[in-house]
């Protein structure tokens, strides 16, 4: 009832400013009736009179309509609770934490992470799959060394290197004792090349990148051996 009350006052509302709005578009198509009428009050009457009674409803219900649920979904705008994980308002939160020792050791981290990104959590052997996949895509990244392209040559290994952190960690985290610190070495190994080729790239010294980037090649490759054969994985 409280919605239909509403309803009644916004047509209400809007009832003037319609009958303006038809008033106008009659007075432009009968400039004859102005021109008979002997005085103001004559020319009113006329045009109350000429105005239609009907056929402007239609568009005013569409409006009420708009202006009562812009007034309903104001008052409740959402009947989700807040923290239900199907939203998140404003930007994506920093970097998540990670649990091996595979940070830089001097700075605590690593210099290509990239804040903002969504990992979507797949397992461990989903993260693998992954490593495989993306230590591929790196692999083809060379073709665009010395093209000028040093932009997003670098935008492409943060993407791609910081999800690879991710999920190195989390298959170390998952991997049985024996498996644990060779996986630490090449993790780092991996890493510590990534700083410097993401070094190289930035002064964009051709040279020191090729370098760079020849043993990237070498240690993507041995990644996915590594992730085709690790026993963690069975």
């Amino acid at each position: 009832m409280s919605q239909l009350a509403n309803l009644h006052g916004v047509i209400e509302r809007l009832l003037p400013i319609q009958k303006l709005q038809n008033s106008h578009k009659t007075f432009t198509k009968s400039c004859k009736t102005k021109c008979h009428a002997n005085n103001l009050d004559e020319f009113e009457s006329k045009m109350q009179r000429l105005l239609p009674t009907n056929s402007s409803r239609r568009p005013m219900l569409g409006v009420a309509s708009i202006a009562l649920l812009a007034q309903f979904v104001g008052v409740k705008t959402s009947l989700a609770e807040e923290g239900n994980g199907l939203w998140r308002d404003g930007l994506l939160p920093g970097l998540p934490p990670f649990e091996n020792n595979i940070a830089n050791k001097e700075t605590g981290t690593r210099t290509f992470l990239k804040t903002g990104l969504f990992i979507a959590n797949i397992g461990v052997r989903g993260s693998a799959y992954r490593i495989k996949k993306y230590a591929f895509d790196l692999m083809a990244l060379g073709d665009l060394i010395g093209k000028d392209a040093w932009n997003y040559f670098r935008k492409y290994l943060k993407i791609k290197a910081t999800i690879m952190f991710f999920d190195f960690d989390k298959i170390i985290s998952a991997a049985p004792p024996p498996d644990k610190q060779p996986l630490i070495d090449l993790a780092n190994r991996l890493f510590d090349n990534f700083e410097q080729l993401q070094e190289a790239v930035r002064m964009k010294d051709l040279p020191l990148t090729e370098s760079c980037y020849r043993d990237t090649t070498v240690l993507l490759q041995e990644a996915m051996d590594r992730m085709d054969n690790g026993p963690h994985l069975m």
